[in-house]
């Protein structure tokens, strides 16, 4: 049987990771603000995105998880852990 979610039900694996490294940025950074920073590498979403992912609610893609590791100064995985 094809499976695309975690036990738990989330869409991705790296979404509390996203969150806690988004919050414990110096300054300290939103979610608009991460938003922000994402758009500035290219990469198109916003505070809702953001909010989505953070909550498990949101596929996210190759592309995207390279972009957040950089942006969020870690590795692909680290956000996969």
């Amino acid at each position: 049987m094809y499976k695309n979610r975690n036990d738990n039900g989330r869409c991705n694996i790296c979404g509390e990771r996203v969150a806690q490294l988004r919050k414990s940025m110096l300054p300290k950074v939103s979610q608009r603000g991460l938003a922000d920073l994402l758009q500035l590498q290219g990469l198109d979403v916003d505070k809702n995105a953001i909010q989505r992912i953070e909550s498990g609610q949101r596929f996210v893609t190759d592309i995207e998880l390279k972009v957040l590791a950089q942006v969020l100064n870690t590795t692909t995985d680290e956000l996969l852990k």
